[in-house]
């Protein structure tokens, strides 16, 4: 895939530079994806089978609300305490992506508050493909999207579906009602992703999004510090 170019230099999303994690810090992972790809209702699936084996949490990203994150307080998936939300004021994407002060804050402010986190959720919407993480805040990320939006979403690309460390396409259980081909959509992620890892999931049919919690903690395996 022809690169872009930062400073006059070819540059490509699958050389970005990783995040140096510090011992005892805890793995943070990015999940991004369009509004109503199912993000959230992701997030609370992983709580709810990690809650019991892990110390972690979870921090939200909302333009003008705290509406994911009330969504899982009222789920009850962590206690309150572990939930917290970033009321970015315009487009997610700067919050997480060119201006992460106010993450980072967040991020701080729950690791001081519980001791030895394992894992810090980090969840944040986008209108479009684009919606990538600053490496500077997550370590890896998850980028969703779902059936809904038509099997051509893969073949479109973008940062987010093609650089992103697991592609997750969600809702396939949607596929017959929306006329989605899942054989087209495996088939043109493999292509655009280069070997990258892609799961096809249905929160309806697998509560636990197997395939991703798998992925999360093999994440937890081989992301630890220096």
């Amino acid at each position: 895939m022809p690169p872009h170019f930062i400073d006059g230099q070819p540059h490509t999303h699958a050389d970005r530079p990783r995040r140096v994690r510090q011992p005892g810090e805890p793995l943070r992972i990015g999940i991004g994806g369009p509004v109503g790809s199912g993000k959230t209702a992701l997030v609370a699936a992983l709580c709810r089978q990690l809650r019991d084996e892990l110390s972690l949490a979870v921090l939200t990203n909302d333009i003008y609300t705290t509406e994911d994150a009330d969504f899982l307080r009222r789920h009850a998936v962590l206690p309150d305490d572990r939930i917290a939300a970033v009321q970015t004021g315009g487009c997610p994407h700067t919050a997480i992506r060119d201006d992460i002060t106010a993450n980072l804050d967040a991020i701080d402010d729950l690791i001081a508050g519980h001791d030895q986190l394992d894992l810090i959720l980090v969840e944040s919407g986008g209108d479009n493909l684009t919606a990538t993480f600053s490496s500077g805040l997550i370590d890896v990320q998850i980028f969703v999207v779902d059936v809904a939006g038509g099997d051509k979403v893969p073949r479109k690309g973008g940062p987010g579906v093609t650089f992103s460390d697991l592609l997750v396409v969600n809702k396939t259980d949607l596929a017959p009602l929306v006329g989605a081909d899942l054989d087209v959509m495996r088939r043109d992620a493999a292509k655009v992703r280069e070997g990258r890892p892609t799961v096809l999931i249905s929160l309806t049919e697998d509560p636990a999004a197997s395939a991703v919690l798998d992925w999360v903690r093999e994440q937890l395996r081989v992301n630890q510090p220096a």
